[in-house]
């Protein structure tokens, strides 16, 4: 991913208002993954990733920047929660999985990259299939002139179908008989993870038959095009590149870490907490882990952690692993000035959202400056009066403004709605001043 720490920030300033701290730190440790790559093998093996750790209160942005860099970046990517795992030895998952969930992404997305480059191999071979359906081969010792007559046919009906015009007809296709559905679960123990491949490996080995079915053209193009990209895809190769992609850019955003952290004040803390960072320390410092696909080794694994911190502190995760997240960011809260932004100047945002929903009733929504102006600030105040959730309040208000609208919808087609200040105040001012009542309506 060549991209400059400038474009990066840059991308992630449509989506994200403020919080330019956060993301420099994270736009500079993507920016070291390339630069490390472009390094001697000699010198990539003593780089080690600055792992991150996002401190902010809920609604501030921290999973929206994970969210996003997935979409950016053409790396192997998984969003964890650090509160989902349990310590070996508990039921529950243990945190080896986040790596076999790694692997798993790292698999897709190699393999869609490879069907991208043999795109054109893989629709010529699904054209030569069903035109082969529609002009059966001659049989051995044919004439010229039924070879020549046969020639022309197959050539004018290959034109037919690349171009679409017989896609209606009904055709009888042949398919790999499914006979089981393939077991894939990153929460299985090594050992068993190894049993599963093999029960699907012999599965596999035992799909040989084909079934028939008929259908159209245009849908045999689709369930040929899986059959011909299993064919022709390199499965070896992609599982090498996937390994490698995994080990030198893979990334894990690791969030609610607060949730496992255990303050010596907190006395009714669960005791696998400790356990989990405990489990958690060999794979940041980096380890080998067994998946399916191989070993994958976690020294050059970048982890960006994230947590509220509400209750516990930084200083309360284990010694070692607040050492293994060198950089830390805080997160500033959000003002009615940055409320106001994320409603105006997002890609995106949630009055295009909503505009574009009520547009497919033929309702043409309108909203005043001055409307939006009520809703950050009545987003500030319900924040302080209650929980602090961040930008998830703008959801909860403007949906309780909207919400008669909505309902209504069906009936005011062709109509232009707008949305005013005094129509927010009206629904909103009442409920926000009362302190127990916003509590439980917003």
């Amino acid at each position: 991913m060549n991209m400059t720490p400038k474009e990066i920030v840059a991308y992630l300033d449509d989506y994200i208002i403020g919080q330019n701290d956060a993301k420099k730190t994270i736009a500079l440790a993507l920016r070291n993954r390339y630069r490390r790559m472009q390094l001697s093998s000699e010198l990539q093996e003593e780089i080690m990733p600055k792992n991150i750790l996002m401190i902010g209160s809920t609604g501030v942005g921290k999973t929206e920047i994970a969210r996003r860099m997935a979409k950016m970046m053409n790396l192997p990517f998984v969003k964890v929660e650090a509160s989902k795992y349990t310590e070996v030895g508990f039921v529950g998952r243990d945190v080896e999985s986040m790596i076999r969930d790694l692997a798993y992404e790292a698999i897709n997305l190699v393999t869609k990259e490879y069907e991208e480059k043999i795109q054109e191999d893989i629709d010529k071979e699904v054209i030569r299939k069903i035109v082969e359906i529609l002009v059966p081969p001659l049989p051995k010792g044919a004439t010229e002139e039924a070879q020549n007559s046969f020639i022309k046919t197959y050539n004018l009906m290959e034109s037919k179908v690349i171009s679409g015009s017989m896609d209606e007809k009904i055709i009888t296709i042949e398919l790999p008989k499914k006979t089981h559905v393939e077991i894939i679960d990153s929460n299985l123990p090594m050992d068993m993870s190894a049993v599963s491949e093999s029960i699907n490996n012999m599965l596999g080995k035992m799909d040989k038959n084909k079934i028939k079915k008929d259908v159209t053209i245009a849908t045999a193009k689709k369930l040929l095009r899986l059959e011909a990209s299993e064919d022709l895809l390199d499965k070896e190769s992609i599982k090498e590149e996937a390994i490698k992609r995994c080990e030198n850019g893979g990334i894990i955003f690791l969030d609610e870490i607060d949730k496992i952290a255990s303050g010596n004040n907190n006395k009714n803390q669960d005791p696998s907490k400790e356990g989990v960072q405990r489990d958690l320390l060999p794979i940041v410092e980096g380890s080998s882990v067994h998946t399916k696909y191989g070993q994958i080794k976690t020294d050059h694994i970048l982890f960006i952690a994230a947590g509220a911190f509400h209750v516990s502190k930084p200083s309360d995760l284990l010694p070692e692993l607040q050492g293994r997240f060198p950089l830390r960011v805080e997160l500033n809260p959000l003002d009615e000035e940055a409320l106001y932004k994320i409603l105006t100047s997002t890609k995106n945002s949630l009055l295009k959202q909503y505009q574009s929903l009520l547009s497919v009733e033929g309702v043409n929504l309108e909203f005043d400056d001055a409307a939006i102006r009520a809703f950050a600030r009545l987003s500030v105040n319900a924040n302080e009066k209650a929980e602090d959730i961040g930008a998830r309040r703008l959801h909860t208000v403007i949906e309780k403004v909207l919400e008669d609208i909505s309902f209504d919808a069906d009936e005011k087609s062709g109509e232009t709605i707008t949305i005013t200040e005094s129509l927010v105040k009206e629904k909103l001012e009442e409920i926000v001043k009362n302190e127990d009542m916003a509590r439980y309506i917003l």
